[in-house]
């Protein structure tokens, strides 16, 4: 049996954070929303908790354009901005992670998803490869090798529930889509 790597998709984790304490953020002491820091840090807690983890890194969006942002001028040009309250967040976050010694494998010019994915593909014949996000762009990789852990349900994704859920195989989800 290979050994697991847990791959989180650190931006998607944040931003889920952010949003669930949306209607009663957190603040600390400043005045200062922590809500993202407070939800992030504690998923990640639960995360080692429920599976102790040996092997595990995490990739965020980066702030430099993508390949994408070349290929068109379009590209997520109609996405709302960050909120200032979420983007403050963000390097405290990215700060207790490296002080942990939680690899971050963000890459300029790609997004994490990007990222995630080339490592997942790389990785899959040494290791189980474990996708914790909650984005679903991400059942396409789902095979054999590979499963997604969604945090805020706590449920795993492998081949078979793909075809349970949508009625497909992970490769066809990009039609699907």
């Amino acid at each position: 049996m290979k050994e697991k790597l847990y791959i989180i998709d650190g931006t998607a984790l944040i931003y889920r954070a952010f949003f669930a304490f949306i209607r009663n953020p957190l603040y600390d002491n400043k005045g200062q929303n922590v809500s993202a820091i407070f939800g992030t840090i504690n998923s990640l807690l639960k995360l080692i908790e429920q599976f102790n983890p040996s092997n595990i890194a995490i990739s965020f969006d980066r702030r430099e354009k993508t390949f994408r942002h070349q290929i068109t001028d379009t590209y997520k040009a109609n996405r709302p901005p960050t909120p200032d309250e979420l983007r403050q967040q963000v390097e405290p976050i990215k700060e207790f992670f490296q002080k942990i010694g939680l690899n971050d494998i963000s890459k300029a010019g790609f997004e994490a998803d990007d990222v995630i994915a080339t490592l997942a593909d790389n990785y899959q014949n040494k290791y189980e490869v474990v996708i914790v996000s909650g984005d679903k762009d991400f059942t396409q990789l789902v095979n054999e090798q590979i499963s997604l852990f969604d945090p805020k349900s706590n449920k795993a994704t492998d081949v078979q529930k793909v075809k349970e859920k949508f009625g497909i195989l992970p490769t066809q989800f990009i039609d699907y889509l």
